[in-house]
């Protein structure tokens, strides 16, 4: 028997649209030791790593007539060569080179014929660093228990040895049409409901299915009756959205942001996103938009809670809040924003892990795997954006010796919308991600540099 995509996974697949590819990006900034991380040197540092991810040998394969989801299979011509690929700059290579290759890639869908997964080697950055560049689809990780391509090929020693691979990797024979509809006979028989599940899900029936797909109704349904009574406030971040991209990027260190939450309260995640609040009251004023005191913008904001005993990602939660971009002081916007976290779990707005992943995507492992095509027809109503704030390590991550400086979240945008921010913490300071529309939001690098004003304004309120 094949093992089939979930409900909820396929749906990833038949909403996505060649304007809005789904697949989460991160950017490895990596310090190269003498010698350098070359092409060669990283595919066999993946090749080392694959029997820990086996979905990443993979491919989907489409049942006839769409009788039942799609089902997982061995990529018999499976090729590491073709996912790990050697891309350059024009030495010596700046910042806004590697983020133009980054938005061109971000840009291009991932080929449905292969593993559904990509990573670039990117040479000739400045300062004698390169960069990995990842594409993973939302698909690929399907549980909590995951893990991502980009995470086996990091570890905290510099003199990691490559695993040996002991038995060498042999696909298993893919079924053909006939045996794949046979098996969609069985199960239909086994389980008569997967008829109409799969009816839904296969004509893109997104509100009658999404009630189903978060397993625990009650936070989707909450949150679109809320929303249907109080919809999102109406931005320039939502407009028709094209298929070419910008990416930015903003870095603030965490030590700031410590100072001040303990001058000022609240948590860091607080102060993050009053800086955020305060970079698009600035940005909206700058384009000459109307911000009296009552304007806010609506975020949707997965947080990914670290548990206390191992310091590991416990939980994640997610909470619709409207950021105060009408408020001029910095310091009582952080106060509004702080009173707003504290008092959505209490009221029910917070939805956890297993309902977020119903409604837009996140996928734990992935942790900024955001954006998801099941809630790309709702999207308008229930947000304006996308914040996703992931705690990480804060110790020195290496990928075959070569020790990463800087990593940089690229959250993926839906249908309507034209901003996505995605936060990652490593060894000290916090990386922002920008994922932006290149019409709509062109000028997005300006976003990123209001977000390090503001931090700065903050510290330097806090005396």
């Amino acid at each position: 028997m094949v093992e089939r995509l979930t409900a909820l996974d396929a749906s990833f697949l038949y909403l996505e649209e060649p304007g809005t590819p789904m697949h989460v990006g991160a950017v490895l900034v990596l310090e190269c030791p003498s010698g350098g991380l070359d092409h060669e040197a990283l595919i066999e540092l993946v090749r080392s790593r694959l029997p820990l991810v086996p979905r990443y040998r993979q491919k989907v394969l489409e049942v006839p007539g769409h009788l039942a989801n799609p089902a997982w299979v061995d990529d018999p011509d499976f090729d590491v060569s073709y996912h790990v690929r050697r891309s350059a700059l024009p030495r010596p290579g700046s910042q806004e080179q590697l983020l133009d290759l980054v938005a061109r890639l971000t840009a291009r869908p991932l080929d449905r014929s292969r593993p559904l997964w990509e990573m670039y080697l990117v040479e000739g950055l400045a300062g004698d660093r390169t960069a990995v560049v990842t594409k993973t689809h939302p698909a690929l990780v399907d549980g909590l228990g995951a893990i991502d391509i980009g995470q086996v090929i990091l570890d905290p020693d510099p003199d990691a040895a490559l695993a040996p691979v002991v038995d060498p990797w042999l696909p298993r024979r893919p079924p053909g049409p006939v045996a794949l509809v046979w098996e969609a006979v069985e199960d239909y028989l086994q389980r008569p409901s997967a008829v109409l599940d799969t009816a839904r899900t296969a004509v893109g029936d997104v509100r009658a299915t999404a009630a189903r797909w978060a397993g625990v109704a009650g936070g989707v349904v909450a949150a679109l009756a809320r929303t249907a009574v109080s919809p999102a406030p109406v931005s320039p971040l939502n407009a028709p959205i094209g298929r070419q991209r910008r990416v930015a990027v903003a870095r603030v260190a965490l030590e700031d942001l410590r100072v001040v939450r303990k001058a000022h309260g609240g948590t860091v995640n607080d102060v993050l996103l009053t800086s955020v609040t305060g970079a698009l009251r600035e940005w909206l004023l700058s384009r000459g938009e109307p911000v009296v005191g009552s304007t806010s913008v609506r975020a949707l904001v997965p947080v990914s809670v670290r548990g206390e005993e191992d310091g590991a990602p416990g939980e994640v939660r997610s909470f619709l809040v409207d950021l105060p971009v009408g408020e001029p002081n910095p310091r009582v916007r952080l106060a509004r924003v702080s009173f707003a976290m504290r008092g959505l779990a209490p009221s029910g707005q917070s939805v956890g892990a297993d309902t977020l992943s119903a409604l837009s995507g996140f996928a734990p492992p992935t942790l900024h795997a955001l954006g998801a095509r099941a809630a790309s027809g709702l999207s308008r109503r229930l947000f304006n954006l996308v914040v996703t704030n992931v705690p990480g390590p804060q110790v020195p991550l290496y990928a075959g010796g070569a020790r990463m400086v800087e990593v940089f979240p690229v959250v993926p945008l839906v249908r309507g919308q034209g901003l996505s921010i995605g936060l990652t913490s490593y060894d000290g300071t916090v990386y922002f991600g920008l994922n932006a529309d290149r019409d709509s939001v062109s000028d997005v690098d300006a976003l990123a540099d209001l977000i390090e004003a503001e931090v700065a304004f903050l510290v330097e309120s806090a005396g």
